[in-house]
């Protein structure tokens, strides 16, 4: 509970204990703009009933019926209504961090299962649980490659998401990497291997790259393996669509794989949560961030868990720590392993082929901006009219349209970005590319 101070004389001695002259100081660091000097818009004490109602008229104004062609790193799948059983059940929904290994079993072996799908999606030896998400595991991962290589500057393709790549500039900023970025083709929209051929250097510890990349091209990934391998560096593969994954082919050439699997029916809310992951090989498993829950027997014998290879206290060591992601992100987690396990090897592939399928159809409506193969995601340059005044139109027909890639590529300030999933209907995008065309 707040402590109030009940008189003149407390709330002076609290001020002089503070070193203020006012409460207001309290506040002098933010700006004016964002400063509300009046009384806040409330409402006296209502009943319950009146709370109740009040949100089910909020609720009753939001948009219904509306068809969704954003994509960019967030994206909209069915969810199987099993997720939501299992992980609103009181053991999963209310546990802490698992440090306690005989009284955790339940929820190490749901990390555990978690970490095998992974490793088996993304074909690497060990994959981590309880990354916050797609955007911090890129500079944890590259944090990773520097410890394993003693090198400590970055090369990231222009063509990773935009967002991600901010995240890494801020860690940069004090962890003593130096980031530089590679440009993309611009017909083809994969990466400029010669670009990254002319800036890789011996002092360079990783190449980071995305596939599908942030345009929805699926990228050289080999070709920027050898080049990073050659110079000594290790290649980080970024995926932010999940789902991609039950089709493309695991890269052999990636040391690091890390991203984002808010695809496996955790459902877009306002900017999260998300589930991150970390995944690599054996031999650098020892400098990986996050969770690890390892197999292995109790003292009977019988099959067990327990978090392994590091504890809570190395993430607490500031400067000196492998992470300073301390916190339990195993029940978005599990949301995720529960769509894996509904879906299976065979429905992952063929989810995949939908997303594909829609995405293409719509494309052949359309004209993508980039040369290349994509997998659910494609720009389109716009003609007569900029990518917002084309969303205003959509919206006439309930239509939410795609992204404005100016936002992010000033020379791409005439086009969009769209993505087609299994939610799409034909129906809807004919609409779409009836108002675009």
């Amino acid at each position: 509970m707040r402590y109030l101070p009940k008189s003149d004389s407390e709330r002076r001695a609290m001020m002089d204990a503070c070193g203020i002259d006012s409460p207001e100081a309290l506040f002098a660091h933010l700006p004016e703009a964002v400063r509300i000097e009046r009384p806040l818009d409330l409402p006296a004490g209502i009943s319950e009933y009146e709370i109740v109602e009040y949100f089910r008229q909020r609720a009753a104004e939001n948009g219904i019926g509306y068809a969704s062609f954003l994509g960019a790193g967030v994206y909209r799948h069915f969810r199987p209504v099993l997720v939501d059983a299992v992980v609103s059940r009181g053991e999963f929904l209310t546990s802490y961090t698992p440090y306690q290994a005989e009284i955790s079993q339940g929820t190490l072996t749901a990390i555990f299962e978690f970490q095998t799908m992974i490793c088996q999606l993304t074909g690497m030896d060990v994959a981590n649980a309880s990354m916050y998400d797609g955007s911090t595991a890129l500079p944890e991962a590259v944090l990773m490659a520097a410890r394993v290589t003693g090198k400590r500057r970055a090369l990231v393709a222009k063509s990773v998401h935009p967002e991600y790549r901010e995240t890494l500039r801020t860690y940069a900023r004090n962890a003593g990497l130096q980031v530089e970025e590679f440009d993309y083709a611009p017909e083809a929209g994969t990466i400029d291997l010669d670009d990254l051929d002319r800036k890789m250097d011996a002092s360079t510890a990783a190449v980071v790259v995305q596939s599908p990349n942030f345009f929805g091209i699926v990228d050289q990934v080999k070709a920027a393996g050898e080049i990073a391998h050659r110079a000594g560096a290790l290649l980080i593969l970024i995926s932010t669509e999940a789902v991609s994954l039950g089709i493309l082919e695991p890269q052999p050439e990636a040391d690091i794989v890390a991203g984002e699997l808010q695809s496996f029916a955790i459902s877009p809310s306002y900017g999260g949560p998300f589930a991150g992951i970390i995944a690599t090989r054996e031999k650098f498993m020892r400098q990986m961030p996050g969770r690890l829950v390892g197999q292995t027997t109790d003292s009977r014998g019988n099959r067990a868990f327990c978090l392994t290879l590091s504890t809570r206290e190395q993430h607490i060591r500031r400067e000196r720590a492998t992470s300073n992601i301390c916190t339990n992100q195993a029940l978005i987690a599990l949301m995720a392993t529960v769509f894996m396990t509904v879906y299976g090897k065979q429905g992952l592939r063929e989810l995949a082929e939908q997303n594909l399928a829609k995405a293409h159809y719509l494309a052949g409506r359309l004209k993508p901006r980039f040369g290349a193969g994509f997998f659910n995601e494609f720009a389109v340059r716009l003609e007569g009219r900029t990518p917002e005044e084309a969303n205003k139109a959509l919206l006439k027909k309930k239509i939410i349209g795609g992204l404005p890639l100016g936002r992010f590529y000033p020379e791409l300030a005439d086009s969009m970005l769209l993505c087609a999933t299994e939610m799409s209907s034909r129906a809807d995008m004919d609409a779409m590319a009836e108002v675009l065309s």
